[in-house]
């Protein structure tokens, strides 16, 4: 029988420990995480809110920088370099998509890469394709934590990664190299996806494709990780794995309470480790 793996519990385990050492932190000032948001994208606005609210939870302190979605680059930068400065923030995340006219990339260069809770910084990439202490982006970070925690063995598995994005994709790839799994990576210009699916013992599906994951692509006892969120016809929320799998599967995440939750619970430990980091400097 398949075991659901419950990112909600776990995740509510990993906000309870991080709220005792927020208790437990003797310093002047608490952690300190700041959320930027540009324009009014709605889907946006809730991410941002459910961060801030994880924050209040824990006891990290936060604050959300909103601007315009008409912002000019050199605006938003200098905005960036004021988080920079400021010792009373730890953590900085800009909330993505951004409007098309900004440009994503100079935007991550100009986080301090001691700041960036995301992962997302060039310097932090390349430390964590180097194997070096990094921040590991939430979502592929919170995906090795629930696989951990349901002792799932990795080592000389067959893990199919569906998706290269920056975010997901790529980075969970080399984390699970780095747990000794042999990684496929499929992605849109894939040409015999069901080939691949039907051979792996783990799929993590961050294609963002409703269901594209079905009972006939897959073989008996697969492990499946579900990234993916949609709305069905129903407004009912799903992901790329259609349910139909899992019955099928040895283990599998659901959508919602998945690894959405995992995410954020991992961003607020991001936020911890910036803060440890930064008081161990002003000790030095």
């Amino acid at each position: 029988m398949a075991i659901l793996m419950d990112g909600k519990a776990l995740s509510d385990q990993v906000k309870a420990a991080i709220q005792a050492d927020v208790l437990k932190i003797t310093e002047t000032r608490k952690p300190k995480l700041a959320v930027v948001l540009v324009g009014d994208d709605p889907a946006s606005q809730i991410y941002v809110q459910s961060k801030i609210k994880a924050c209040q939870q824990v006891g990290i302190e936060s604050v959300a920088k909103v601007f315009d979605a008409d912002i000019t680059q050199i605006e938003l930068l200098v905005a960036l370099k004021r988080l920079n400065q400021d010792t009373t923030v730890d953590g900085i995340l800009v909330q993505l998509p951004l409007p098309k006219h900004l440009d994503e990339q100079e935007v991550m260069l100009n986080i301090s890469p001691e700041k960036d809770v995301d992962g997302f910084h060039p310097l932090n990439v390349g430390r964590l394709h180097l194997r070096q202490a990094t921040f590991v982006p939430a979502t592929p970070k919170g995906i090795i934590a629930l696989i951990k925690a349901y002792n799932i063995d990795l080592e000389g598995k067959d893990v199919l990664v569906i998706g290269r994005s920056n975010l997901v994709g790529r980075p969970i790839a080399q984390l699970l190299l780095n747990e000794n799994a042999t990684v496929t990576i499929a992605h849109s210009r894939t040409q015999d996806l069901k080939q691949l699916t039907k051979a792996a013992d783990v799929i993590v599906a961050a294609a963002g494709v409703m269901h594209l994951i079905q009972p006939d692509t897959i073989k008996a006892g697969v492990v499946l990780i579900d990234v993916g969120i949609h709305r069905d016809s129903n407004g009912k929320l799903t992901g790329d794995v259609a349910p139909s799998c899992y019955e099928k599967a040895s283990y599998y995440t659901p959508v919602p309470k998945g690894v959405g939750p995992m995410t954020i619970a991992m961003l607020l430990k991001n936020t911890m480790q910036a803060y440890q980091r930064q008081v161990k400097q002003h000790e030095v």
